[in-house]
């Protein structure tokens, strides 16, 4: 995969991902399966749609994940609280 995509969730984060390191993610992201760096006119809203869906997708994630041994509230955030109790 692509190496220059850092991992956002803690402990390889010190604080909490920002959403300019979430954004730089997703367009590292759809730069590599799209292999374009910058599209073309024709291509540009769907490449800036696929970053932006990806950079969702990016914050949900991040939102809804357990970290074992982190504090209290570890986490938490937007979305966190829809987990299903199975």
């Amino acid at each position: 995969m692509c190496r220059s995509i850092k991992t956002l969730r803690p402990p390889a984060m010190p604080e909490e991902a920002t959403e300019d390191d979430i954004r730089a993610a997703a367009l590292q992201y759809v730069r590599k399966v799209s292999g374009f760096r910058a599209p073309a006119a024709h291509n540009r809203e769907v490449f800036e749609r696929a970053v932006d869906e990806m950079a969702e997708a990016t914050r949900e994630l991040l939102a809804g994940l357990e970290i074992r041994g982190a504090g209290a509230g570890a986490g938490a955030g937007a979305g966190a609280g829809a987990k299903s109790s199975a």
